[in-house]
Parts: structure tokens; sequence; C-alpha cells
């Protein structure tokens, strides 16, 4: 294992255990809340966004969820960098980030846009777990098309 993979495990297993905005918001002026589950190994997580005055910037996302440590290192790593986005950058940020994952190691994510996020390239190698890591995701852009 190179030093590079090394870290970006130890990362992954950081944010999981020290997971960053978890446990949810109060529902009282929460724009939109979205549940997601992959039947496939039992993970699931609650996500709740809340956007801003302006009808279009993300003030905050919260979230509670179980499973294994690529779900929940990706739900940590996804609600601390799409704050101050708006919808639209929000949503191709997933979008690159489902391109990336669904790549199978041909396309890397980039450190200076996707930050500790990242350190879950690795993850498309393994078709399995791109489940796992796309979960908090999902509930993202659910909860961005209901807001």
């Amino acid at each position: 294992m190179s030093d590079l993979d090394a870290l970006y495990r130890e990362l992954i297993l950081d944010h999981s255990k020290h997971p960053q905005h978890f446990g949810l918001a109060d529902e009282e002026g929460a724009h939109a809340t979205s549940y997601q589950k992959n039947p496939v190994c039992g993970d699931e997580i609650t996500l709740r966004a809340r956007i801003e005055d302006d009808g279009d910037t993300v003030r905050d996302v919260t979230w509670e969820g179980r499973g294994c440590s690529i779900s929940q290192a990706s739900a940590s790593m996804l609600s601390d960098l799409v704050v101050g986005m708006t919808r639209t950058e929000a949503v191709a940020f997933v979008d690159g980030f489902r391109e990336a994952l669904r790549s199978r190691g041909a396309i890397e994510l980039d450190e200076n846009t996707y930050a500790d996020a990242a350190a879950l390239s690795g993850v498309s190698k393994f078709s399995a777990r791109v489940k796992c890591a796309m979960l908090a995701w999902v509930a993202l852009e659910d909860a961005l098309g209901r807001a």
C-alpha cells in the first residue's frame, strides 16, 4: 500500500469516527429531508438541508445514519463541502462525484475541488462500495430537489 493510500484510509476512518455535521437539526426551518438506504449492505442515512433566505444557497446540511466507514465518512465529508454552494453548484458537485466514482478508477477526484472527499476516489475500483460512498450524495440531491 502506498503512503497516499494509507493517508486516504486514515482520513476515511477519521471522518467515520469523528463525523462532521452529525445529528439532525430541528425540522423547523429545514427545507428538505431525505432518507436513503442501500439495501445491498444496509447502510442508511437521513439528511436534512437548509437553504438561505435567498432560496438558492445551501445554509447547512445535517445528517444521521449508520453503516460502514465509507458511507459515514462520505456523509461527513459532503456535509462540510456544500455549505455556501448554490443549488446548481451543489448538483454539479454531486454529478462530478458520481462520474468519478462510476469511472472504475479512470477519473480521480480533484483535491482542490473535493478536499477530503478526494480520498474516496479509490472506492471507484470496487463497484459494491460505490453505493456506500454515494448514499449521502444521493440524499443531498434528493433533498435539494424537494426544497
